[in-house]
């Protein structure tokens, strides 16, 4: 970890637009108990800093870019994982080095808070309600910590980081103690955070986002009844509370401007963009493509096993052969099903593939959420060109560019792109940077609580109930997919086995773009069936062999902590 006054310099106060906090910098180079954390004002400045970590690129700034190392995405360079997923990254690995160190950064940003809360001129009430904040956000970055490195060495606000840094060689707590040090935290968040923030503090933690972290990180330990009864507070609300989650109508506009304060977002980053006020992050700079703000780079995509996913309306499996026979098994006639040709200069298209319309139909019958996550080849795009707007076209053919009405995927992948998270236009001037996409980004939203209570459901032998949460994400009316169970036998999911591949599914299509998955996979068991898979554009075209050994359950301790701690001990197979 870095020391105090590197750590504190760095801190901004959380820009939120549609009447949320102000940017409000402070010298945080100067910061001492002597000349700050006086007034609540202060306090509030010092626990935005708490939050400004999740921008990072090493906490949740790029965490879409966990989808590569599961089955819904592919990628490469950063934040794509490449070195992970080859299995060549070390202890030394800088993803590793840097997830450890700015995470922890968020850890001791909270300990200062709790620290210094008792100083500033305000209510009792409003001081417990910091200190429960700051729990949250403490809590939120150790089971980070713990999802990757298992049990960690835990600081709280008895120590003082100025003070004691070269004294910080505490040990690795177990796992359990490590989970129940965040699960404390957790309930004290839970006693004093609000069910809800006014206008002008939208974004901040609530109770019901301090319950739901709770059933997760007791869903990840397998107590499912106790997981269960905390997604339960907050989707049953039997007391009264007033939480008013709810699934938003429109499954697109969740994931623009038009969603960021919808009754879904149960706790989301809030980003910001536009002239002078750049302070979002990077999803249209990585999940975009040339065509998109900013010319971008598309170092993460979709896989062509997630578009694969994507069921038909009325819930049947999809399956290529129905549509193109022989398709699964020859690259000849995947290439031919797509590739089209240019003119000479590159400009027009001469031909189209003949599958070219059977193809846009084949996009209309199916989940609808295949077509809002993904541009699909065929389909178009509202791309951003020599600051102007320029509608695109996903050809799949040699010498496509965005100059002259293309969709060109810059490492010359034919690779589905992401729709989800990517500036459309230049969002009416809303985006100004492609570095700072304008539109929140959820780390908790309804629909995955839904799906986790699911879980726990069909866990403890309620396969009914479980379904009837699966159904609820399923039939958002935009979505409006076949019901569980109404029918058909392909609908049918009545014994444990079958409700769990239906979560797994929905979970997959619902989140994709969101960065769960791999965690999904990990908690399930199910890493290694990723082990020697090959991954292959939609042409047929192989692109690489992952590389997944029992080890990557656990990412290794970085070593460099190591070296200045000899206390610290490394994870299986690292050494």
């Amino acid at each position: 970890m870095k020391r105090y006054k590197e750590i504190l310099v760095s801190m901004a106060s959380l820009l939120l637009l549609g009447g949320c906090y102000d940017l409000d910098r402070y010298p945080y180079d100067q910061v001492s108990s002597g000349t700050f954390w006086k007034t609540e004002s202060q306090a509030k400045q010092g626990m935005m800093g708490v939050y400004n970590v999740m921008k990072s690129e090493n906490a949740f700034g790029t965490v879409y870019g966990l989808d590569c190392l599961s089955d819904l995405g592919v990628g490469y360079d950063d934040p794509g994982y490449v070195n992970v997923y080859l299995g060549t990254y070390t202890a030394r690995t800088g993803q590793i080095v840097n997830r450890w160190q700015t995470l922890y950064d968020g850890v001791v940003r909270a300990n200062t808070v709790i620290q210094n809360i008792a100083s500033v001129e305000t209510t009792d009430d409003i001081k417990n309600q910091y200190i429960a904040e700051a729990k949250f956000m403490r809590a939120l970055y150790y089971s980070t910590l713990m999802n990757f490195f298992g049990g960690v060495p835990l600081y709280d606000e008895t120590l003082i980081v100025d003070k004691d840094f070269n004294n910080m060689m505490e040990p690795r707590a177990t796992l359990e103690a490590t989970r129940n040090f965040i699960l404390a935290d957790l309930d004290a968040a839970i006693a004093s955070l609000p069910v809800k923030w006014d206008n002008s503090n939208y974004g901040r933690a609530t109770k019901g986002a301090a319950y739901a972290l709770k059933g997760k990180v007791l869903l990840f330990d397998k107590q499912y009844a106790a997981s269960a009864a905390n997604f339960e507070e907050i989707v049953n609300d039997p007391t009264g509370k007033g939480y008013g989650y709810a699934l938003y109508a429109s499954y697109e506009d969740l994931f623009k401007p038009t969603g960021d304060q919808s009754s879904e977002m149960i706790f989301a980053i809030q980003n910001s963009g536009g002239v002078g006020l750049d302070y979002g992050m990077p999803m249209t700079f990585y999940m975009g493509s040339r065509s998109s703000f900013g010319s971008c780079w598309n170092n993460v995509m979709a896989s062509t096993d997630l578009a694969d996913m994507y069921e038909y309306k009325d819930g049947r499996p999809f399956n290529w052969n129905e549509i193109v026979p022989g398709f699964n098994e020859s690259a000849t006639v995947k290439d031919k099903t797509f590739r089209a040709t240019l003119s000479a200069d590159k400009k027009t298209v001469v031909a189209y593939p003949q599958s070219k319309e059977l193809l846009l139909e084949m996009y209309k019958q199916r989940d609808p959420r295949m077509n809002i996550s993904l541009i699909l080849p065929y389909t178009n795009y509202k791309g951003w060109v020599s600051n102007a707007r320029k509608d695109c076209e996903f050809v799949v053919a040699v010498g496509t560019n965005e100059s002259n009405g293309f969709i060109r995927n810059n490492k010359q992948w034919d690779s589905y792109l992401w729709r989800k998270f990517v500036a459309e236009y230049n969002m009416d001037g809303g985006i100004n940077n492609r570095a700072h996409t304008p539109i929140n980004f959820p780390l908790i939203r309804y629909a995955d609580v839904l799906l986790m209570l699911a879980e726990c459901y069909n866990e403890t032998g309620k396969q009914a109930e479980a379904v009837a949460l699966i159904n609820q994400v399923r039939q958002r009316p935009s979505v409006n997919l076949a019901a569980l169970n109404s029918g058909p036998s392909w609908l049918e999911a009545r014994t444990k086995e079958q409700v769990f591949q239906r979560i797994k599914q929905e979970r997959a299509v619902e989140l994709a773009g969101e960065g769960h998955r791999f965690d999904d996979l990990r908690r399930w068991g199910l890493l290694m069936t990723l082990s020697n898979k090959e991954e292959y554009g939609f042409t047929g075209k192989r692109y690489f062999t992952r590389v997944v050994t029992e080890r990557d359950y656990l990412w290794p301790i970085p070593a460099t902590e190591i070296e200045k701690n000899e206390a610290l001990t490394q994870n299986p197979g690292w050494d």
